[in-house]
């Protein structure tokens, strides 16, 4: 995607200065900081294509600062259901909950500074750099001056073990770095919920482990998260509750003990031996 000139919400010259807040001399261990994650409430939410149900009544609860990981066949509506959280796909019916208000009454874009979502692709401006990519919203949309966005973008790309890759454009950096990047733009908008589609199939393999120890650092320093993942270790590993889904319905919900180690249905018991 090339943003054209007139169109590009700043320059590296102009508009916005890179150098405003500059680096200290001697780099130090940032701080990663704890998040108060909402609690998130699906009432029977129905999502469809034209006359076509692909999410079919699903309710859902998941608690303040906890993660959970869904996981499923291939078009089972994992992805769907990730985007009816935060309309980009708008409900056919049922209600969404953010800390116990209903989120279907709110502009689209004001729901979203509060669920980020981080998608299987990167979606960077590529002729921006990375600190500039993680500034752009809280800057344009949050409001920020042009320093305090860059200050908060200087501090979540340390966040995310990305200080020394700053002033670099997305294609000098690799596909894990990119979407470390781009989990460091959406926890830049300060979001109470982070939804992860698929975050690590577009990556190599042996890039994956670092976004997936990245997201899980997340989940230990509160940040209420919903996973949809092909990865069942890291689901094992970092959720508190897996969630099984098959043919838009939820099949089998859990600890991860409880749907790894003694799942109940035949569906979730083939699905596991395929996987697994």
């Amino acid at each position: 995607m090339t943003i054209p000139a007139a169109a590009r919400p700043w320059t590296r010259d102009t508009t916005m200065n890179t150098e405003a807040s500059p680096s200290p001399a001697t780099p130090s261990a940032p701080v990663a900081p704890a998040y108060r994650g909402a609690g998130l409430d699906l009432r029977d939410l129905t999502l469809a294509y034209g006359e076509v149900d692909v999410v079919r009544s699903i309710s859902l609860r998941v608690e303040p600062g906890t993660t959970t990981c869904v996981i499923g066949p291939s078009g089972s509506g994992k992805s769907t259901l990730l985007r009816g959280i935060n309309r980009l796909h708008e409900p056919k019916s049922g209600d969404v909950l953010l800390d116990g208000a209903s989120t279907l009454g709110q502009h689209p874009d004001q729901l979203r500074r509060k669920i980020g979502m981080v998608f299987q692709h990167f979606n960077l401006f590529p002729d921006h750099s990375a600190l500039e990519n993680v500034a752009l919203s809280p800057w344009k949309v949050k409001r920020l001056s042009k320093k305090e966005a860059i200050d908060l973008a200087r501090a979540r790309l340390d966040e995310v073990g990305l200080r020394d890759r700053a002033d670099h454009r997305p294609k000098d950096l690799s596909g894990g770095q990119q979407q470390r990047v781009a989990i460091a733009r959406a926890l830049a908008m300060e979001p109470q919920v982070m939804l992860f589609d698929e975050a690590t199939s577009a990556l190599d393999p042996e890039l994956v482990n670092g976004v997936l120890n990245l997201m899980a650092s997340l989940s230990r320093r509160g940040m209420t998260m919903v996973v949809v993942t092909h990865e069942m270790g890291f689901a094992r590993r970092a959720a508190n509750q897996v969630v099984f889904m098959d043919e838009g319905q939820v099949v089998e919900t859990g600890t991860p003990e409880d749907i790894f180690d003694r799942p109940r249905s035949a569906r979730l018991q083939r699905f596991l031996s395929e996987v697994l």
